[in-house]
């Protein structure tokens, strides 16, 4: 019950601290994304760079790599997808922390409780044994309660803590897949598209002229 007790108190701070840090990133306020990507449009890279640098969501960061990297003519399309991809992935790995710590407390916590269930029963016997014949049905049956609170302490820390795992790495997912979308419209701007991007349009001509 202790160990539960512990893990719920850091389940609890975890899930408080993702809160704090995503609210403060403003993960699902993106409506910087659009007009950044009509600033480069009209040739005014150094408002998109300002704009961008003034926004504290990820997303300006991986957009703010991709026009930097746009901008440099010595960079191939190659070291660009390189560079950006290396941006959004310190990121991404900056949101998930902790999050694999709050996964494991969900599917720990079951099982302790019901690690707990175990050897509390095993006390309850053991009791009961030494009664002998002086059996009193008490001595089990609060055995047995004491043994299912365990269970049920388990179950109350990894409930929580599994849903509030899946709501924030569907934040997550959120946040890369507007990465993924932002960074390729800044560097098409640019000429400079992943080169997987590009062979996959050039395949969809491709199919589309076949069709024709």
């Amino acid at each position: 019950m202790f160990v539960l007790l512990a893990l719920s108190v850091l389940a609890s701070a975890i899930i408080l601290a993702k809160l704090f840090q995503f609210s403060r990133s403003g993960l699902r306020r993106l409506g910087f994304a659009e007009q950044a990507l009509s600033t480069p449009q009209q040739a005014d890279h150094t408002g998109a760079l300002d704009a961008l640098g003034r926004q504290r969501n990820p997303v300006a960061r991986v957009m703010e790599s991709a026009i930097r990297c746009g901008l440099d003519p010595a960079m191939s399309a190659k070291d660009v997808e390189a560079e950006v991809s290396r941006v959004g992935s310190a990121q991404i790995r900056n949101l998930e922390s902790w999050l694999r710590g709050l996964s494991s407390i969900a599917h720990l916590s079951p099982l302790l409780g019901l690690l707990g269930t175990v050897t509390g029963m095993i006390a309850a016997f053991m009791r009961l044994e030494e009664a002998g014949s002086r059996v009193d049905p008490a001595i089990l049956s609060g055995g047995i309660w004491e043994a299912l609170l365990t269970t049920a302490f388990g179950l109350t820390v990894a409930i929580p803590a599994m849903a509030a795992f899946y709501y924030l790495e569907g934040e997550v997912d959120h946040v890369r897949a507007a990465m993924k979308d932002t960074s390729v419209r800044v560097l098409r701007h640019f000429g400079k598209t992943p080169s997987h991007i590009a062979s996959r349009d050039d395949d969809r001509i491709e199919d589309e002229t076949h069709g024709l």
